[in-house]
C-alpha cells in the first residue's frame, strides 16, 4: 500500500470512528424530543408512571439472581426518573444484591422519592440458605441520589422496625436521605445480630441510626439525627450531629469537625428539559454537612463515550484522544492493554459496578500527572498473568502538573486480586502524583472465592499473588475511607509527605503457610500500615489492623502500624484486634499490648501516637 493510500485509509478510519462515537453518544437524535439513551442491556430506567407491582417484580427478580452471586459476572443498574415510587398502602421495598446500583436521576436527592425501603439483609451461607447468616461478605453494591420514606408495611413485625443496611466493604450510600424511621447498619432479624464489617456513607441526611454490630464505618459530610452503639472503629468526618469522641476508647468514636479535602461523586441526572447530563462537583476543603449544592460543572451525555462490554481498548483510547469522557455501562470488560487517561478534568464513570479485568498482564488504567481527573464507580480485577499495577496515578512523583484545588480523585473504586478467578498483581493501587484524593476504596486480595484451589490456603498463598495493596508515593494525598486487606507484604505503604487518612481498615493475610513466609528481613511480618522512613508529616485518624492467621495460628506480626518517629507523623485513635488466630505483638512501633488469642474480638487501642506529653 502506498503512503498516500495509507494516509487516506487512516483518515477514513478516524472519520468513521468519530462518526461512530457521535452516533453512540446520541442514539435518539433522529426522534423528536429527549429519549432515554442507550446505556446498555443491564441498565433499567424506571418511570413513576409505571405500576408499583411491575417495578417491584423487576427488582425482586434481579435480587433473586444477585443475592448469592458474590463472584458472578452479572452487573445491574436501576435508575429512577424524578418522581415518587410506592405509596403508603403499597410501598416499594427494594432489596439490593451483589453488583447492583440503585440510583435516582434527579438533580437533587429529593427529586426521587421511594415510599418503602432500600435494604440489605444478612446472607445465609449454609443448609440451603437457612443458617450461618451474616453480613461479613455483603460487598459490591451502591445506592445514591434519592430519598427513602421508610415504610415497612406488609413486612413481618421485626422487619417493620427499621431500614436494614447490613453490609461490609465496597458498599456506598451517597446523596441519600432517609425519613420517617430508623436506619440500622446491622440485620437483627435474620438470625441476628451478626457482625458486619465496614461501609461508607457520604453526603447524606440520616435518621436515628443504629450501628449495632457494625465493626467499622466511615460517615463523611452528612447530617445524622442520632447515632447509637459502636464496635471497634467508627469515624465521622464533617458530620453534623456526630457523637463526641471524648470518651474514646470506651466508646470508639473518632470525630473530625470538618473533612480536610472532599469532593462529591459525579452523577447522572435528567435536567428540566428531559436531557441526560452528568454533574461533576468541585473539590472543597474543610467542609461539613451535605454538599447537595456544591459548586461544579455539568456535562452533557454527548461529551461521554458510552462504553459497553466487548469494546476494545483501542476504541476506548481513541475516544479519550478525541476529547471524550468515559461512561462504562454495567458488565465485565477484558482489558488487554492500558486505558490511558491523559487529559486534565477527564471523567471516567462506571454504572452498576462495571468491572475492568486485566488480561495479558496489563495495567488496566493509567492516569497521567494532570489535575482534575475523576475515576468513580469502577471495580478493577487482576488477571491470570501478573500486572505491575491495576491502577496507576501518575508516573513519577514530583513530575507533572497537579493542583491542590482540583485534585485527581478516585471514588468508589474497588480492586480485587483473586476471588472470581486467580489473580496476580505486584501492586493494586499505585499513586505517584501529588494532590490526589482517594474517596472510598476497597483494595482486596481475595481470602476466599471460586478459584478452585485444591490445596486450600497454602495453594492460594503461592498462586494468588498480591504483593502490595496501596502504594502512595505522591505528596499531599488524602484518603477518606481506605480499606486494604490480605496482601502478602505491606498492605499500605505511604511514602509521600503531607498525607492524610480518615479511617483505615485492614486485615492482614489469612494464609501465610509458615512464619518464614511472613518475614520482613529479620522482622516478624509486615505492618498493615507503613509510613515511609523519610516522611516528615502524616496524619491518620481512626485506623484498625486485624489478624486472623487461620492457615497457621502460631504466626506473629511485630507491629500493626509502623511509622517514623518524628513529631510531624501523628496517628490518632488506632487499634489492633485478634479474630481468633495469630498474634500482633504491638499496635505501633513497639507500643501497645499484644493482640493475641486471650483477647479475641477485644481491641488493643492506642489513643495517640506519639503520646501527647
Amino acid at each position: 500500500m502506498t503512503s498516500s493510500r495509507r494516509a487516506f485509509a487512516a483518515a477514513l478510519a478516524i472519520g468513521l470512528a468519530i462518526t461512530g462515537l457521535a452516533t453512540q453518544a446520541t442514539p435518539a437524535a433522529a426522534h423528536p424530543g429527549p429519549a432515554t439513551p442507550d446505556l446498555g442491556k443491564n441498565v433499567t430506567v424506571f418511570d413513576p408512571s409505571m405500576p408499583v407491582s411491575q417495578i417491584q417484580a423487576t427488582l425482586d427478580a434481579a435480587n433473586a439472581k444477585q443475592v448469592d452471586n458474590e463472584m458472578g459476572t452479572d452487573r445491574y443498574a436501576f435508575l429512577f426518573k424524578p418522581g415518587t415510587y410506592g405509596t403508603t398502602e403499597q410501598p416499594l421495598q427494594v432489596k439490593v444484591g451483589y453488583y447492583t446500583e440503585i440510583t435516582g436521576l434527579g438533580e437533587n436527592p429529593g427529586d426521587v422519592v421511594i415510599n418503602g425501603k432500600v435494604e440489605v439483609y444478612n446472607r445465609c451461607l449454609a443448609d440451603g440458605g437457612t443458617s450461618n447468616c451474616l453480613a461479613l461478605v455483603n460487598f459490591w453494591r451502591t445506592v445514591s441520589n434519592l430519598t427513602v420514606n421508610i415504610n415497612g408495611a406488609g413486612q413481618d413485625g421485626c422487619r417493620q422496625t427499621a431500614n436494614f443496611w447490613a453490609v461490609s466493604q465496597a458498599v456506598s450510600l451517597r446523596r441519600v436521605q432517609f425519613t420517617g424511621g430508623t436506619l440500622s447498619l446491622m440485620d437483627y432479624c435474620t438470625a441476628g445480630p451478626q457482625y458486619a464489617s465496614g461501609g461508607f456513607i457520604a453526603d447524606a441526611k440520616l435518621p436515628a441510626t443504629v450501628n449495632g454490630s457494625q465493626q467499622q464505618w466511615l460517615t463523611r459530610n452528612s447530617e445524622v439525627t442520632s447515632w447509637s452503639n459502636a464496635v471497634w472503629n467508627q469515624v465521622f468526618s464533617g458530620v453534623v450531629g456526630a457523637p463526641s469522641e471524648a470518651d474514646f476508647p470506651a466508646t470508639p468514636y473518632t470525630t473530625l469537625d470538618k473533612t480536610p479535602v472532599s469532593r462529591e461523586k459525579p452523577y447522572l441526572f435528567i435536567d428540566g428539559k428531559g436531557k441526560y447530563q452528568v454533574r461533576v462537583p468541585a473539590a472543597e476543603r474543610n467542609t461539613s454537612g451535605v454538599g447537595w449544592n456544591s459548586p461544579g460543572r455539568t456535562l452533557p451525555l454527548s461529551d461521554f463515550y458510552v462504553a459497553k462490554p466487548g469494546d476494545s481498548v483501542a476504541k476506548i483510547n481513541l475516544a479519550l484522544t478525541l476529547g471524550k469522557n468515559l461512561l462504562f455501562t454495567p458488565g465485565v470488560y477484558d482489558i488487554d492493554r492500558t486505558i490511558n487517561v491523559w487529559r486534565p478534568n477527564t471523567v471516567v464513570l462506571g454504572l452498576g459496578h462495571a468491572t475492568l479485568t486485566a488480561t495479558k498482564g496489563s495495567t488496566p488504567l493509567q492516569i497521567a500527572d494532570v489535575p482534575g481527573v475523576i475515576v468513580a464507580g469502577l471495580t478493577i480485577d487482576a488477571g491470570l498473568q501478573k500486572s505491575s499495577a491495576l491502577l496507576r496515578v501518575g508516573r513519577n512523583h514530583g513530575i507533572g502538573f497537579t493542583s491542590p484545588k482540583n485534585p485527581t480523585t478516585l471514588q468508589d473504586v474497588y480492586f480485587r486480586v483473586g476471588g472470581p478467578h486467580i489473580g496476580k498483581a505486584t501492586t493494586a493501587l499505585e499513586v505517584n502524583s501529588d494532590d490526589v484524593l482517594i474517596d472510598h476504596t476497597w483494595v482486596w486480595r481475595g481470602d476466599h472465592g471460586v478459584e478452585g484451589f485444591t490445596g486450600g490456603d497454602t495453594e492460594r498463598w503461592n498462586t494468588n499473588i498480591g504483593t502490595y495493596g496501596a502504594v502512595i508515593n505522591g505528596d499531599d494525598v488524602t484518603a477518606t475511607g481506605l480499606f486494604v486487606e490480605h496482601f502478602q507484604k505491606y498492605n499500605t505503604i505511604w511514602n509521600g509527605n503531607g498525607g492524610t487518612t480518615v479511617l483505615y481498615q485492614n486485615e492482614l493475610p489469612y494464609d501465610p503457610p509458615t512464619q518464614a513466609d511472613w518475614m520482613n528481613g529479620s522482622v516478624e511480618g509486615y505492618a498493615g500500615y507503613k509510613v515511609g522512613a523519610k516522611v516528615k508529616t502524616h496524619n491518620l485518624y481512626g485506623g484498625g489492623v486485624y489478624v486472623f492467621n487461620q492457615n497457621n495460628p502460631s504466626i506473629h506480626t511485630e507491629n500493626g502500624f509502623e511509622v517514623p518517629q518524628t513529631p510531624g507523623v501523628k496517628l490518632h485513635h488506632i487499634m489492633t484486634v485478634n479474630l481468633s488466630a495469630g498474634v500482633v505483638d504491638h499496635v505501633v512501633n513497639g507500643v501497645g499490648e499484644a493482640a493475641d488469642t486471650t483477647k479475641v474480638g477485644v481491641p488493643v487501642y492506642v489513643t495517640q501516637y506519639p503520646a501527647v506529653p
